[in-house]
């Protein structure tokens, strides 16, 4: 397919959820090392109350089924409530919006499970809501996450660059939470083609906040040369993940700046 041709399907395709199946065979990550599904399925056998934060349009949380008896979601992007809600209400979960950034709209001591995949969050805020005894499971997105990409537009780095498994760490102790396992790494990203790059950045709008087409049209011809020519476009997704426990009666030991890790995002 001509360079222009899979430039204008990717800059006119509907974006709904965090649906990435259009990318499928396009965009190939090499597996991690952890899964992230087990990881949380693992934590709800027998739990009576799970928070999914950044819930998107509620693909992985549907797909967890039976989940516990209360079921609640957060989305902090306005285009995606109604999406979750029309996914999630009938199996009855409560979607929340977030409206004033990482506070979470639930009483404290109502989660025995918080999960969160690739979203913000204050470590206060979920500590406050997790149960006594109850368990934090979240994947994050590190701050040298497909840094090849950037690089190749001659886009500016990550904003959130030093965001890593230390600093998530550091920053759940702080608020009282023991951190009972963690793992990172770095696995192989392929992009096949300039239309997949396209609109993977759309889909992804923080790894290149000021991404066009136009603007970027120059640097994206060459990588379309490139890949037409049998020469891929390879980066490595930085990912970590970690547990961490609320132990009865435990508190924040000082207090603690806002974590935060992508602006939203399932990928």
């Amino acid at each position: 397919m001509e360079y222009g041709e899979l430039v204008a399907r990717a800059s006119a395709a509907a974006i709904e959820g965090w649906d990435f199946t259009a990318l499928r065979g396009r965009v190939v990550e090499e597996p991690l090392p952890w899964s992230y599904e087990r990881l949380l399925r693992d934590r709800l056998n027998g739990a009576a109350s799970l928070l999914d934060m950044g819930t998107g349009g509620g693909e992985f949380l549907a797909g967890l089924t039976p989940l516990p008896p209360r079921t609640a979601a957060t989305e902090g992007h306005p285009p995606n409530l109604p999406i979750a809600r029309r996914r999630l209400e009938p199996l009855g979960v409560e979607v929340a919006a977030i409206r004033e950034d990482d506070v979470l709209p639930f009483p404290a001591d109502a989660f025995a499970v918080v999960a969160n995949r690739h979203e913000s969050y204050d470590p206060r805020e979920v500590r406050r809501v997790l149960a006594d005894d109850g368990v934090f499971v979240t994947q994050q997105v590190g701050g040298r996450d497909l840094e090849e990409v950037n690089r190749a537009l001659g886009a500016p780095p990550l904003a959130y660059r030093g965001w890593d498994l230390a600093r998530a760490a550091a920053g759940l102790a702080e608020a009282g939470l023991t951190v009972t396992w963690s793992a990172r790494a770095r696995v192989r990203t392929t992009f096949h083609d300039v239309g997949a790059l396209v609109l993977f950045l759309r889909m992804v709008p923080w790894q290149v906040p000021d991404f066009d087409a136009v603007r970027y049209g120059h640097c994206l011809r060459a990588l379309h040369d490139r890949m037409a020519g049998g020469r891929p476009l390879t980066a490595h997704a930085h990912r970590f993940a970690l547990l961490a426990r609320r132990s009865p009666g435990a508190g924040a030991r000082r207090a603690s700046g806002l974590t935060c890790s992508t602006p939203r995002g399932g990928w």
